[in-house]
């Protein structure tokens, strides 16, 4: 991997692709239900500025939270980005938590007869097919034996979830930016290098093709420390493969891309990536250890807390061996806490 330091790519790069109005409308209008978008009307989207994950959690979640009319009534879309490959089965618990501070925070600010509505959204990219449930009551201890009668009083919902792997090209719509955040995501867990890079140049050509070319120039740079910080697969020959094709590829007076290479060169990005490969490879091997190690615990002793998760993936190589080696003595989430 090409380590370019970037402090959490992920959010940075989510963040940055949905400031542009045009990326959230068009996210609504091309990827939610069409009986949903019907109800909301798109052009009285406006971002907000508030973030409800838990500190601990925002290595592996980021969230934004977009006011609008739905159904002629104030409320709001809540959007959950998950950027681990671990699939987190407690999900719905947390957008839960999560929609309960937007409701706390409303009821101070506004003291209103009924609380707004929420609508819940998901969005992954990971190594794995989304295979959790959607609904609160998929995390229930028998909620699905429960009778009619039961289930009227414990509580329950769905979020509507966009799993960013299954996409195929022809389902990856959108203005520009939007269309490349999703398929950049799709083929960085997906693609073998080559063909990231092949996607890397196509965002390329169509961020050239803007009107707004300072806005792609920066955008690109964006997309750029995004795949370098969290590719596993990169190497500093693949960036310099990248930095000469975009140089050669577009004609002259077509200065964008020739000027993020020098932007890259000159920041020095280039050094220390002989040091960064090895870090690289060294994190992506950890990386693939405690995703397996976790899983295997999944089954074994149940779901284990975010917080234990965390902690798992930050330890280092010969731990997780060790943890490895003593699996079968490991029943209960106090023998993991051991380890952590």
């Amino acid at each position: 991997m090409a380590n370019i330091q970037v402090q959490n790519p992920h959010d940075k790069f989510f963040k940055e692709t949905f400031n542009n109005p045009q990326v959230t409308k068009d996210f609504v209008t091309y990827y939610l239900p069409p009986s949903i978008v019907k109800q909301i009307d798109v052009n009285t989207i406006e971002p907000q500025k508030d973030s409800f994950i838990n500190k601990e959690l925002e290595e592996v979640f980021s969230d934004l939270l977009f006011k609008v009319d739905i159904n002629h009534e104030w409320g709001y879309l809540y959007l959950l980005f998950e950027h681990k490959s671990y699939q987190s089965r407690n999900i719905a618990v947390q957008l839960l938590e999560y929609m309960l501070r937007i409701w706390n925070r409303q009821s101070l600010r506004k003291k209103a007869d009924k609380l707004p509505i929420i609508l819940p959204l998901v969005i992954y990219h990971g190594k794995q097919t989304w295979h959790m449930g959607q609904s609160l009551g998929d995390v229930i201890k028998g909620f699905d034996t429960f009778t009619a009668d039961m289930t009227r009083y414990v509580p329950d919902f769905d979020y509507l979830l966009f799993d960013v792997s299954t996409y195929q090209d022809a389902e990856i719509k959108g203005v520009a930016q939007l269309k490349i955040l999703f398929t950049i995501w799709r083929d960085l867990y997906t693609k073998n290098p080559a063909d990231l890079k092949t996607s890397i140049y196509q965002a390329a050509e169509a961020l050239n093709a803007l009107e707004e070319k300072a806005s792609g120039l920066t955008y690109f740079e964006t997309l750029l420390r995004y795949v370098f910080s969290t590719s596993e697969a990169f190497t500093k020959n693949d960036f310099n493969d990248i930095v000469k094709t975009l140089e050669q590829a577009y004609p002259k007076g077509s200065d964008v891309m020739k000027t993020i290479a020098d932007v890259l060169r000159e920041e020095g990005i280039e050094q220390g990536m002989e040091q960064g490969i090895e870090q690289g490879i060294a994190q992506g091997k950890q990386q693939g250890i405690a995703e397996s190690l976790l899983m295997m615990l999944d089954d074994k002793v149940g779901h284990i807390p975010e917080d234990m998760q965390k902690s798992i993936y930050q330890l280092d190589e010969q731990t997780l061996k060790s943890i490895l080696t003593n699996y079968d003595q490991i029943n209960t989430l106090k023998d993991l806490s051991r380890y952590l």
